[in-house]
């Protein structure tokens, strides 16, 4: 009861006019930059940061918050209507969503991914307000050794478990930590990796990072990649609404969707892709009608976007109570917290309660915004889809340029601005992950403190960074997602170059009929 009468406080701190209006901007940015291909709320978040800073903390998450809702919910609308995934967890939602709208049940196909988008984020919305607060609590206990163990899984499992490649993820894991220790210890007051050179003694702006590895890199990308057919773009018709049929065959998806998505975000090892997947499939196996799988069935469309939608939401526990992000959009909203002053972790609830609820309660306003705004706003959305990309990622460099100089107003961060859109790009071309850079940036230095602290306790021997059990369990579950994975794939190489049949040392039956 105590963690509801606190979110009615965020509730009517969240639902003044003037934070309504920045709960309806960060909704509609999201949608916008959700539908538009290749635009991600990471992006978007990234490329907002520098705009915020004149804004009050509360003001600034509100938007963020809609932007995150808002580019899940988009993307469905490109893989609907083009069959381009705005987001990569929208990948599922293309298979069925497109097959629907090419049999003119494009509307249909729009409102059961609206709708269970909106339970979905409701219901995880609720699952973050009773389980962030218990989580934080259990936080507090935790030491600085089983701190740096949690660090360590989330980067381990973000990075060399769930990306599709273990080495391009270390590398981008690797690369990120380097940028993270640029500049002057905070400790000691030693240059580090710096060069020599006065002006990364101040370190690396994060925002600078950010917004040349998201933005930039994606620009010069999409340039460097642009086609010039025109789209192909299916028109909305008909009504939005759903037939009595269409609901029957999609509450069920919606919920058993949400029940997939939640916990994914909720560990610190999401991203929405997997579950998204997971229940694509369940969804076909129960499906009544399997033969329109394939072919535009609305289970395909319902129980993906609401596995998407409540993963999205779970990512806010791990957020709120550890301070660990597990999706770039996160990562950047903890920049965000960082850039604002604010530490993000254990003590956040506690320090800062009227911004995480009204945080909380903006969610459950964004998530109704989009309902009520976008399904509407569907055919506006898909005319949006028209815009071209010269005009678009113009303005996104323009915009990306002034972000990164309004930061500190020195003409260097423009220089690092162009060095990391380079490596932005660079990282793209040779599918390096971008999350795990981020990640290493991000949670380095609080990596590095939790490490500094331990052999501290400890006196400095090696052995304090051991001497709590739930740092051993932790570690032990690192050493099994590790192995684990490696284990069962030489078992499953081995039966591959198995025989499949017992060998007959005399040699194969043609060779014996030469023999003879």
């Amino acid at each position: 009861m105590e963690s509801l009468d606190l979110l009615w406080g965020g509730l009517s701190a969240a639902a003044t006019p003037e934070n309504l209006m920045w709960a309806a901007l960060g909704v509609l940015l999201g949608t916008f930059v959700g539908v538009l291909p290749g635009i991600g709320p990471a992006m978007a978040v990234a490329l907002l940061l520098p705009v915020t800073y004149g804004l009050e903390p509360a003001q600034a998450f509100i938007m963020f918050a809609g932007i995150y809702y808002g580019g899940m919910y988009g993307g469905s609308t490109t893989s609907i209507l083009l069959n381009t995934p705005g987001e990569s967890a929208s990948v599922m939602t293309a298979i069925e969503g497109n097959r629907m709208a090419k049999r003119g049940r494009a509307a249909q196909a729009l409102a059961t991914a609206a709708i269970g988008s909106f339970i979905a984020g409701t219901i995880g919305t609720m699952l973050v307000v009773f389980l962030a607060p218990t989580m934080a609590d259990l936080a507090v206990e935790i030491g600085a050794p089983s701190f740096l163990a949690v660090i360590l899984l989330a980067m381990v499992l973000v990075t060399g478990v769930l990306g599709s490649s273990r080495l391009r993820g270390f590398i981008a894991l690797f690369v990120g930590l380097t940028i993270g220790l640029v500049g002057l210890d905070l400790n000691t007051a030693q240059s580090r990796v710096d060069f020599g050179s006065t002006l990364l003694a101040d370190r690396i702006d994060i925002v600078v990072v950010a917004v040349g590895v998201f933005a930039l890199g994606e620009a010069l990308w999409v340039a460097a990649h642009l086609r010039r057919k025109p789209l192909e773009i299916i028109p909305v018709g008909g009504t939005p609404w759903l037939s009595r049929e269409d609901f029957g065959r999609s509450w069920k998806p919606w919920l058993r969707g949400t029940a997939i998505g939640f916990p994914f975000g909720a560990v610190p090892a999401g991203g929405a892709e997997t579950p998204t997947f997971l229940s694509y499939l369940l969804e076909r196996r129960l499906a009544g009608k399997k033969s329109e799988f394939g072919q535009g069935a609305i289970e395909g469309v319902a129980g993906p976007e609401a596995a998407n939608n409540a993963s999205a939401a779970g990512t806010f526990v791990p957020l709120l109570a550890l301070g660990l992000p597990v999706t770039a959009t996160a990562s950047i909203m903890l920049a965000a917290f960082q850039n604002y002053g604010i530490e993000p972790g254990p003590q956040l609830m506690t320090e800062h309660s009227d911004l995480v609820w009204t945080l909380l309660a903006s969610l459950l306003i964004g998530n109704t915004l989009l309902l009520v705004l976008n399904l509407p706003l569907a055919p506006l959305w898909a005319k949006l889809l028209r815009t071209p990309r010269p005009y678009l990622y113009a303005g996104i460099l323009f915009f990306a340029s002034l972000g990164a100089y309004a930061a500190r107003q020195r003409a260097f961060d423009l220089v690092l601005l162009l060095v990391f859109g380079a490596l932005g790009f660079a990282m793209r071309r040779f599918a390096i992950p971008v999350l795990p850079l981020i990640l290493g940036l991000i949670l380095g230095p609080t990596m590095e403190l939790k490490f500094r602290e331990a052999l501290a306790l400890s006196g400095g021997d090696a052995s304090g960074l051991v001497n709590e059990p739930l740092a051993v369990i932790v570690y032990v579950i690192i050493a099994l997602a590790v192995a684990v994975p490696l284990v069962l794939g030489a078992v499953l190489r081995g039966r591959n170059n198995t025989p499949s049949g017992p060998t007959d040392p005399s040699g194969p039956a043609d060779q014996k009929e030469m023999v003879s």
